[in-house]
């Protein structure tokens, strides 16, 4: 069984590949991607594989904008960590998901259904526009349990200036200090109002408002200057920083 995930936090990818051996599930990993744009170049130049692990947030969008950009003709299993209520699509259409983080009974069950059936999960125009319009919902959070010595805080998040991820840890700051977050950046990021919070890169997102100045950086990219910036360098990636520009003029 030839199998293909795309994934852009390695950690997850890494868990996903050890599960599926204990799973005793038969497979060759073709190979693992973690952007949009990759991903359909890949589809473009390669024959479909039995089966594709798809994340929906990718480092540059959501990867729906795969289907719209070439044809995969391969059954999907999505992966996500959006809250359960933005995904009802998914039930409506009987598309199926695992939901971050994946347990290994939901992945066997998966895994059962997808041998039984076979079937192509070719998803309509239709239904895509349904599934992107419940993913982009904005999210009402305003509150952020973070770690503060032995104890937890709770943050505002409207006081969050960035966040980033270090040695597998995600820090979140904001102007008078670091607390570490007990989420993924990818968890995290899927939670937030995605009018006022951008995932520039794999490790790092920022609050619009923290944003002081935009600059050209080589190779096409911009880099930015960030309130309380603690020595991290805030670097928009090449594939983000078109949609960077336009989340900003909005």
């Amino acid at each position: 069984m030839q199998i293909l995930i795309i994934e852009d936090e390695p950690r997850a990818a890494g868990q996903l590949q050890r599960m599926l051996k204990t799973c005793s599930f038969n497979f060759q990993l073709l190979g693992i991607i973690d952007t949009v744009e990759d991903a359909v170049r890949w589809f473009q130049e390669h024959t479909a594989p039995d089966l594709v692990f798809m994340d929906i947030q990718l480092a540059d969008g959501l990867s729906f904008e795969i289907f719209q950009k070439t044809d995969v003709e391969a059954p999907i299993i999505f992966t996500t960590a959006f809250d359960q209520y933005a995904i009802q699509a998914f039930k409506v259409n009987s598309i199926d998901y695992l939901l971050k983080p994946i347990q290994k009974d939901d992945l066997s069950l998966a895994l059962y259904k997808f041998i039984k059936s076979k079937n192509s999960t070719a998803i309509a125009p239709a239904v895509l526009k349904q599934l992107m319009g419940s993913l982009q919902v904005t999210q009402k959070r305003e509150g952020l349990l973070v770690k503060e010595g032995s104890g937890f805080v709770q943050i505002k998040i409207s006081e969050l200036l960035y966040c980033y991820s270090e040695d597998s840890i995600t820090f979140g700051v904001t102007l008078g200090k670091r607390f570490i977050i007990e989420e993924t950046i990818d968890e995290l990021f899927s939670s937030l109002n995605q009018n006022e919070f951008y995932r520039i890169n794999r490790g790092q997102l920022i609050a619009k408002t923290s944003i002081q100045k935009i600059d050209p950086y080589f190779n096409h990219r911009v880099k930015l200057s960030i309130a309380n910036p603690r020595d991290q360098e805030f670097i928009v990636s090449r594939p983000k920083t078109s949609d960077f520009k336009e989340w900003m003029n909005n």
